[in-house]
């Protein structure tokens, strides 16, 4: 889920690869589910669900977002890791977001009162913008996607896709800052890897500019 795309990892383990995805996806589940038989399966295990999964969602995009920008600036064995497993990190995300889909709509068929207090029709229209270029990121994160689509169309998507999720972050995260501050967080988070990303091209250009 990147403007480029690389070959699954040559390294095995669950840091690694499809390792790494499993790993995040159990462990998401884990955390989604600890919560619910915890709080419980009504609206306030719900909501907990919203609220964690919104924060693993955005630190596993900006992980993705991110990954080959740093490696550029500063390459590393983190940053190395960090765009090798890109793709990985991107489903991570997707998976993310599907069990906080989940959560949504549990929460609506629990208490649509408490649903329409939190959230309105605008906000369904943007946010399901983002889940479907999300969905359509997660379908052609694979090598044959990419055969099948051409590597044209599919770095248009990807480009088009990964750039119109970081502003739903900005927006969705924006428009809550009257209601607390901590929303700036997630949205200063977007925007510094955005100057990343401008900092990164910027290095690549001068580099193809002198060779």
């Amino acid at each position: 889920m990147t403007a480029t795309t690389t070959g699954t990892p040559a390294t095995k383990g669950w840091t690694e690869g499809w390792g790494l995805f499993w790993t995040l996806t159990l462990t998401l589940a884990a955390m989604s589910l600890g919560f619910l038989f915890v709080l419980g399966w009504d609206t306030d295990g719900y909501r907990m669900v919203i609220r964690a999964t919104a924060r693993t969602s955005l630190v596993l995009f900006l992980a993705a977002f991110a990954a080959s920008a740093a490696f550029e600036l500063w390459p590393a064995p983190f940053t190395r890791w960090l765009r090798r497993n890109r793709r990985q990190l991107g489903l991570g995300f997707a998976m993310s977001h599907f069990i906080h889909a989940l959560a949504i709509i549990a929460l609506w068929q629990t208490d649509p009162g408490a649903f329409w207090v939190l959230t309105n029709p605008k906000s369904i229209v943007t946010g399901g913008t983002a889940y479907l270029f999300i969905a359509l990121l997660a379908a052609t994160s694979f090598d044959r996607m990419v055969k099948a689509l051409g590597p044209k169309a599919w770095g248009r998507l990807h480009w088009w896709g990964v750039w119109i999720v970081a502003l739903s972050f900005i927006f969705t995260n924006g428009k809550r800052i009257p209601v607390s501050g901590w929303y700036a967080l997630p949205v200063a988070l977007v925007v510094a890897v955005i100057v990343l990303r401008m900092m990164a091209g910027r290095k690549q250009r001068r580099a193809a500019a002198l060779a």
